[in-house]
């Protein structure tokens, strides 16, 4: 089958989709800053397949892209956190002083992060890095006239063997991480699930053969591990308000302890789910 897809097309596109992100980054909205942080993965997942002619270019375009994206999760991973404790607020309402007492602990978290996110990667920085990969899609397009069929194989056979590549890595996770809840093997397992997906994606749009019905499975899988990985970052908080220097009242205590029972009884529940859907995935 056929290449439908050029490459600097894939890379126009994914170049764009983070580009219109960044005025709500700047302006601190958290859909925005999420959408920022996913379009930099497929970005990362896609540049290394795209053969440019300075492969010392590519790694620091990906060095860039990749502190991007540790930068924004910094502050993603604390805005769900905060979400997640709204959500507690209406469930576990017989427990309200505990959770807010969470919450305020996280909150202060969080605005500590966005400030440091602002020092350190200002907006001027993202929009540097658009700029550089607008001039590498410009390159590309000037270049794809003149390619040749064998070219076009050669691109479309780096990316299945990207994808394979993905894949085994994910057996190998989900082998490790075997079936007992094991937090950090979880962890591990959901970030090689999510780059299988991402490499599939590219797949797909060039003509590939992955489903539409594969990569659902594999982003249904990514958000199982990912609610289960976002309630055990709230449970260590948790856990850790509780081992504090300054213990809150005996009360107070005991409410955090039946919160960290709840939040427990929620991981296993959805690692429980996500072992029904193992073996599809």
């Amino acid at each position: 089958m056929p290449v439908s897809t050029a490459r600097s097309e894939l890379l126009g596109k994914r170049l764009e989709r983070f580009s219109h992100t960044l005025p709500g980054v700047e302006q601190g909205d958290g859909p925005a800053l999420h959408r920022a942080r996913v379009a930099t993965r497929r970005l990362r997942e896609l540049l290394p397949t795209l053969q440019l002619k300075n492969p010392a270019a590519t790694r620091k375009l990906s060095k860039r892209l990749r502190k991007v994206t540790n930068r924004l999760g910094a502050v993603r991973e604390l805005d769900v956190l905060v979400l997640l404790i709204d959500e507690l607020q209406v469930s576990h309402q017989e427990r309200a002083g505990a959770v807010g007492r969470v919450g305020v602990a996280v909150a202060r978290e969080r605005d500590a992060a966005r400030k440091r996110l602002s020092d350190r990667l200002p907006i001027h920085e993202m929009r540097r890095v658009v700029r550089k990969l607008e001039a590498v899609a410009a390159e590309l397009e000037k270049t794809e006239a003149a390619a040749s069929r064998t070219g076009d194989r050669s691109w479309r056979w780096v990316i299945e063997a990207r994808v394979a590549r993905r894949a085994s890595r994910l057996t190998e996770a989900l082998a490790e991480a075997g079936a007992v809840y094991l937090p950090e093997r979880l962890h591990a397992a959901r970030i090689a699930l999510k780059k299988l997906r991402y490499s599939g994606e590219l797949l797909a749009e060039i003509g590939g053969d992955a489903s539409p019905k594969s990569l659902r499975l594999l982003g249904r899988g990514q958000d199982l591990l990912g609610r289960m990985h976002d309630i055990q970052l709230l449970l260590d908080r948790v856990r850790q308000l509780q081992a504090s220097p300054t213990p809150p009242s005996l009360p107070l205590w005991r409410d955090l302890d039946a919160l960290v029972v709840s939040l427990e009884d929620d991981c296993r529940r959805l690692h429980a789910r996500f072992m029904r859907a193992r073996d599809g995935i």
